[in-house]
């Protein structure tokens, strides 16, 4: 069992990242949860990114979280699995607008599957689930209740 203060880091470094991400293997999918200023933020992290030509080799890539367990990659074609979501970096960047134009503040409280306008043939999906402002992104990580 982690200790209170590992316990305490893990929730400030998801408060600082501004929304949770996490995967669901059992349903094959990845969740990115936040209000909709934390996830633009989550756009704006796959646009600062996809925007650096030095990403432009494959398998070069970033990670997510306190545990490190998201990576954005460059790839050959777009792809979402239980490792990363992957793609060019036009498309990442495609992602990165297509995440800004779902989370807007008339959907707090759905959830956007982003899969088939991204990567429809990945054999995961990627969920956008909105909060409202007030919303904690370490309330989401059932690691670090």
């Amino acid at each position: 069992m982690a200790s209170e203060g590992a316990d305490e880091a893990t929730r400030r470094a998801w408060r600082e990242l501004g929304f949770f991400c996490g995967r669901d293997s059992a349903a094959k999918e990845w969740r990115i949860v936040g209000s909709v200023k934390g996830l633009r933020k989550f756009a704006a992290e796959i646009r600062s990114y996809a925007s650096n030509p030095a990403h432009d080799r494959l398998s070069e890539y970033t990670q997510f979280g306190p545990a490190m367990n998201l990576e954005i990659g460059t790839s050959h074609q777009t792809e979402i699995t239980e490792q990363w979501i992957g793609g060019p970096l036009v498309d990442l960047l495609r992602l990165a607008t297509l995440i800004e134009q779902s989370a807007q503040h008339n959907v707090v409280g759905k959830r956007i599957a982003l899969r088939a306008n991204f990567s429809p043939m990945a054999p995961y999906e990627l969920i956008l689930d909105v909060r409202d402002d007030a919303f904690d992104p370490a309330s989401a990580d059932p690691t670090s209740c």
